[in-house]
């Protein structure tokens, strides 16, 4: 069993930054894929950044691009979404999310690939 715990959600005014961070404990990190979705009020869940357990491939959004950034941290079994100019339309509950792999390369960016989620941290972007 997995167990993912994001932190690090808050309010902010446009333009400035946070970092979330999502620990992983239970079966090894090594074994799994990690992303990061989000979902505002009234909107289907979305796909938002995705990490292999190596870190040697990573995916985003469009709407993220050279905003957003996610690395991982094996030693700490921790992922981080460094989001930077933040914008009031990234104002959502995010979420993390594990998928087993099969490679260090492997990377999802489809919800339904990812197996175990965490509980969600509201981002919260002011005007």
């Amino acid at each position: 069993q997995v167990q993912l715990v994001e932190s690090g959600g808050g309010l902010v005014q446009a333009g400035d930054s946070l970092r979330l961070s999502c620990a992983h404990s239970g079966r090894a990190f090594s074994s799994y894929y990690m992303g990061w979705f989000r979902q505002a009020p009234g909107k289907e869940r979305e796909f938002v950044a995705a990490t292999s357990w190596s870190g040697s491939n990573t995916d985003y959004a469009d709407s993220v691009k050279g905003r957003f950034t996610c690395s991982s941290d094996n030693a700490k079994n921790t992922v981080y979404l460094q989001m930077d100019s933040l914008k009031p339309e990234d104002t959502a509950v995010y979420y993390c999310a594990a998928g087993p792999a099969r490679s260090q390369f492997t990377i999802r960016i489809t919800g339904e690939e990812y197996h175990y989620w965490g509980q969600g941290t509201q981002v919260t972007v002011s005007s």
